[in-house]
């Protein structure tokens, strides 16, 4: 998916002020504006990169204008947390994370082959 990142945006600044959050980012259209939140770390939280691509995926579904009145009237409707938007974009991150947690579990897994063979065993074997 085609997107670009905007460090230390003025939306995503006032979007801080009205969640009165320590760090926010915000999708408009393809891209992605962060405020108390750098690239490099944005980029490593899956769940989070994860979020805002399904913001993205948004946007490009609906057509940039309709997208956003359809959010916003949403949000009036029933509030930022319960914004049907917000709601699958939040489980999309949550499966990111999920796909992570995964991921990082099977690195860790033990691999019978490269356990050790105790020293009787290895006699056996000669």
């Amino acid at each position: 998916m085609e997107y670009r990142i905007v460090e230390n945006s003025l939306f995503a600044r006032i979007a801080r002020m009205v969640l009165k959050s320590p760090n926010v980012a915000m999708v408009l259209g393809k891209t992605i504006h962060l405020s108390g939140v750098n690239r490099e770390t944005f980029l490593k939280d899956n769940g989070w990169v994860e979020h805002e691509l399904c913001h993205i995926r948004q946007f490009r579904e609906h057509g940039y204008f309709r997208f956003l009145w359809l959010y916003l009237r949403e949000s009036m409707r029933v509030g930022y947390y319960n914004n049907k938007y917000e709601v699958e974009a939040r489980i999309a991150g949550l499966k990111g994370k999920a796909r992570l947690l995964a991921d990082q579990k099977a690195d860790h897994t033990i691999n019978p082959t490269e356990i050790p063979l105790p020293a009787d065993v290895r006699k056996l074997e000669s």
